[in-house]
């Protein structure tokens, strides 16, 4: 059952909110005010449709206790009830999913780490195989993907590449790919067709905001040393490379794509800061989950959470048992919304369980 209490004190802030901005308030207020409005509107709109639903559901219902002798009518109604009924349930399960707790990151970019695990080169291999799964995914939606550093295999794919993604909701879609993914399949080098399992890490970081995470320069320990390429080879012959150590938390990150070292430094930092503000919610998360658990499998980094299997052409995420024969339409990222969109209702039931406790 929803709380009309609280809904009413929801149309009523709605209400507020609309009667303040048309009475010319001064600029920090309409940014405040603007901001505010733009983020219950779609739930208030909600709430007033099932109002206006509930209204017309009770409406038929009395007609069809009016209309008792009258068949032709008793029909009319009860097929208009039937169809409210369904419009009623639909609704309401809007404004529940509207009404739970919201991740404050949920609208950020987010920086994507991917790393090779255990597997040598197949493992370097998948996780190229990976990276461009998210890569074309983004691409797919009109987000925008900057690598920010990359260490390529020595026979293709990376041993670790990291990236900023940005555009709309981003850190929502994609936080739910965060843990250690596997792949099954014969390598090219195997004569004897044996399949093989390597894996890959995947890190998904809501960007932060400096008002988010404040970065103290005097925190901070910063390295320059000059960027090298693959096999050692030399990329400039200036110390542009950058790493910075965060000293109270003992984060490092280092960034040596560009050839400017004050490049590499703006992106050092900005990876820094996304790392901080992982860990401070890290810290928080499992606080509250000390309580409840509302996290998709435990969040960990270390688990397996899906696995991909070439022979069978399959792709099985074990958090929530779904298994679809769809494995090159998923790496293509056409298809990784399907497993995306069933994590995310299931991340979405579970806080209504918690919520009901």
């Amino acid at each position: 059952m929803l709380a009309q209490a609280k809904l009413d004190t929801l149309l009523n802030r709605f209400a507020d909110i609309e009667h303040r901005l048309s009475s010319n308030p001064d600029a920090a207020t309409y940014v405040r005010l603007s901001r505010e409005y733009a983020e219950i509107e779609p739930l208030v709109r909600a709430v007033q449709a099932l109002r206006k639903a509930e209204e017309e559901l009770a409406g038929a219902e009395a007609m069809i206790v009016e209309a008792s002798s009258d068949r032709e009518m008793r029909e009319l109604a009860e097929a208009e009830r039937d169809e409210l009924t369904e419009k009623v349930a639909a609704l309401t399960q809007a404004v529940r999913v509207g009404l739970l707790p919201k991740d404050s990151a949920d609208k950020n970019d987010a920086i994507l780490e991917v790393r090779a695990g255990t597997g040598g080169d197949e493992a370097a291999l998948f996780a190229g195989d990976l990276f461009r799964m998210y890569q074309r995914f983004a691409d797919l939606r009109g987000w925008k993907v900057e690598v920010l550093s990359a260490s390529e295999g020595e026979v293709g794919g990376f041993k670790e590449v990291i990236a900023s993604i940005t555009g709309e909701n981003v850190f929502a879609r994609l936080k739910f790919e965060s843990g250690v993914h596997r792949v099954q399949r014969v390598p090219e080098t195997e004569s004897g067709g044996r399949i093989h399992t390597s894996a890959a890490t995947v890190a998904v970081l809501p960007q932060a905001e400096e008002v988010d995470v404040e970065i103290v320069e005097a925190d901070l320990r910063i390295d320059t040393y000059r960027a090298s390429g693959a096999g050692g080879q030399h990329v400039n012959t200036t110390d542009s490379a950058v790493r910075i150590t965060h000293m109270p938390t003992g984060i490092v990150v280092a960034v040596q794509d560009e050839r400017s070292q004050h490049k590499n430094k703006a992106r050092a930092l900005q990876l820094l800061r996304a790392r901080i503000y992982d860990a401070q919610r890290e810290k928080l998360a499992g606080e509250r989950t000390e309580a409840r658990r509302l996290q998709v499998g435990s969040g960990d980094r270390s688990e397996r959470i899906r696995t991909y299997n070439f022979p069978q052409g399959r792709v099985t995420d074990h958090r929530i048992g779904l298994t679809l024969y769809k494995l090159e339409q998923i790496l293509s990222g056409e298809a990784l919304d399907e497993i995306i969109e069933p994590l995310t209702l299931d991340h979405q039931a579970t806080l209504m369980a918690a919520e009901e406790m």
